[in-house]
């Protein structure tokens, strides 16, 4: 009886690990307007502390921002933009591309790393817009990446890309 037990709850947090995904805290961006994005990330890697926390930002979001965190260095890959979009006035033809957090984030912990920027009118309300995002570890990588086809379920993924829903300006939930 003890045994399986035993088995009942390593079954029970094995499965929790595995649905456990790095998500964002709102599931939904106004289109042409500024998101904060608050990424949750729920644990490290098969028991390892996290080192590293690399943000894919993709084509449409621009003017983005990362926001530092204590103990954490940071760093931003620039590059041009698909597109030209308009900032307050202002053409704007390059931005960040990437947002790459570097510290130390135990298993047993959870964090949250933020940073914000605008969507732009290219995105269409209704869709989904996703930004891949990997965990480095010392001895491997919890790769959110995976993005789902048209009609497919993020759900269904191993691996999910964090996502946010695009909603018509002032609609926000």
């Amino acid at each position: 009886m003890k045994l399986t037990l035993i088995s009942a709850a390593v079954l029970a947090m094995t499965a929790t690990g595995a649905f456990a995904h790095a998500t964002f805290e709102k599931g939904e961006a106004q289109q042409g307007a500024g998101y904060k994005a608050v990424l949750r990330v729920p644990h490290g890697c098969n028991g390892e502390a996290t080192l590293k926390v690399r943000i894919q930002i993709p084509e449409g979001m621009h003017s983005v921002k990362p926001m530092p965190k204590a103990g954490w260095t940071l760093e931003t890959v620039v590059g041009p933009y698909a597109a030209e979009y308009t900032n307050h006035g202002r053409k704007i033809t390059e931005g960040v591309k990437e947002i790459i957090w570097t510290g130390e984030l135990l298993d047993a912990h959870y964090d949250e790393f933020v940073f914000r920027g605008t969507m732009s009118d290219a995105f269409a309300v209704g869709s989904m817009v996703y930004f891949p995002t990997i965990q480095e570890c010392a001895n491997g990588a919890e790769r959110w990446i995976d993005i789902p086809a048209e009609g497919q379920d993020a759900h269904d993924l191993e691996s999910p890309a964090p996502g946010v829903k695009i909603v018509e300006p002032g609609h926000e939930h």
